[in-house]
């Protein structure tokens, strides 16, 4: 195996610390993958990775009086995170794999002490790298001229790549869209031919990899050209693909309108998310009307359960799924300067500002002259948001000038009631009829008291 001593890298003192200590103890050590790959790219990594040929038992022994704090994260496949000075760093033995027997994991894991070997046991060769501050580069894969050329190849054969870890899948696609990367041909076609191997995977695993790869760059590009990659994962995508819509406000099927609203949309992983997902309910809802133009009344319900009930099966945490859940049922309202009290109230500040996102990533996807009109009503509204937030406006019940307390001094009895008296409090205060005065709203108060129907 050779090297390329003239490249050189930045890497932090801490990865300097680990190797040195490695090497004193007579074993190899190089900086590997998605690092060396980055700084070739003149990108800030974002994680770092040493790969050695010390076994895991070795490695602890030498590490341990560097004063770096050792966790066992794989160790039956040589793999310590190491911390030291507060950066973690992925440390993993030099090995091969066994066949993979279920797509996910392999068989086996052999410890072997050449570095070659370990480099070709990964995904791409963008990845097969590895950096040593004296040996510099070492390259036995050809991944520094596939990352000159931008381009995404295996390790070998594609579809045998795939088929080892049907994660490589999505993570081939996740690079194409965050690097503005092209696949290599073989590869492209072995993602159409082998993306049912997703459903092996855990959803776990895939979540991250798909907000990822929506936050990219070359988004669009990816989601145009593999939806039954990803209809693997979300399978309500199938239907949308090549629905015409038959309206004049849109120009494109519902999974090309969805793919060019995600692409519009700012890189927020839940903004991207929703509009995923927001017209997913369009298939079922759709009709035409007398006039010869397709409806899609109620599509957002249909798409807020269909949401629902996907992210639940992907293991999307509660507070994303309920996030995006209301964006997808209230991305068609009409939201504006004069009600966006109202809309605080029952979404809160970050998730109305993502939802006013979501509405702006939408409109920038459909057709017609009224486009730029509504886009700049869109805007109009997010800045009047900027500017009613800076009058510290009431729009929940910590902002009202009297609280439970000063109610249940008047005569309200804890409970349920003086919860609904609060809003009922709130609810006028939004309204522009009770000022936010702690007088005006003690006034009010005792009215409500007297109310037996409250």
């Amino acid at each position: 195996m050779g090297a390329s001593p003239q490249v050189v890298l930045a890497i932090p003192p801490q990865v300097t610390t680990l190797i040195e200590a490695l090497e004193v103890g007579g074993f190899e050590a190089w900086v590997v993958g998605g690092c060396v790959r980055d700084q070739l790219l003149g990108r800030e990594p974002k994680d770092w990775d040493i790969t050695t040929s010390a076994k895991p038992g070795q490695a602890k022994r030498l590490l341990g009086p560097t004063g770096a704090r050792l966790i066992d994260t794989g160790i039956a496949h040589g793999t310590l995170t190491v911390i030291l000075d507060g950066l973690p760093i992925e440390l993993t033995t030099y090995r091969v794999e066994a066949r993979y027997l279920d797509g996910r994991h392999p068989s086996k894991v052999d410890f072997v002490t050449s570095l070659t070997e370990d480099l070709g046991r990964r995904d791409f060769t963008m990845n097969a790298i590895a950096w040593h501050p004296q040996r510099g580069l070492a390259d036995p894969y050809g991944g520094q001229t596939d990352i000159a050329a931008r381009l995404i190849r295996t390790v070998g054969d594609a579809n045998q790549r795939l088929s080892e870890d049907a994660l490589r899948i999505l993570r081939a696609l996740r690079f194409a869209s965050e690097l503005s990367f092209a696949l290599a041909d073989d590869l492209a076609g072995a993602l159409h031919a082998r993306c049912q191997l997703l459903a092996r995977v855990a959803p776990e695993r895939l979540m991250p990899e798909l907000l990822r790869l929506l936050c990219g760059d070359e988004v669009l590009e990816v989601l145009l050209a593999y939806p039954d990659v990803l209809a693997v994962m979300i399978p309500e995508i199938t239907a949308t693909i090549g629905f015409e819509q038959h309206t004049p406000y849109h120009a494109w099927d519902v999974w090309e309108h969805t793919a060019r609203a995600v692409a519009a949309s700012e890189p927020d992983p839940l903004v991207r998310l929703s509009l995923l997902m927001h017209d997913l309910g369009k298939p079922a809802t759709f009709f035409t009307g007398e006039d010869g133009r397709g409806h899609f009344y109620g599509h957002n319900m249909v798409g807020e359960k269909l949401a629902r009930a996907r992210l639940s099966a992907l293991r999307a945490d509660n507070e994303t799924i309920d996030a995006v859940a209301e964006m997808v049922r209230w991305h068609q309202e009409n939201i504006k300067p004069e009600n966006l009290l109202r809309w605080l109230n029952r979404l809160g500040e970050e998730h109305l500002r993502k939802l006013l996102a979501v509405k702006q990533g939408d409109m920038a996807a459909h057709a017609g002259d009224l486009v730029n009109e509504r886009l700049e009503r869109i805007a109009t509204t997010r800045q009047a948001l900027e500017d009613l937030l800076a009058s510290a406006p009431a729009y929940r019940r910590v902002d009202l000038a009297v609280d439970g307390y000063d109610l249940m001094e008047l005569g309200f009895e804890p409970g349920k009631r003086l919860g609904r008296a609060l809003d009922a409090l709130l609810d006028a205060v939004i309204g522009d009829s009770v000022p936010n005065d702690r007088e005006a709203l003690l006034i009010a108060a005792r009215s409500l008291l007297a109310d037996e129907t409250l």
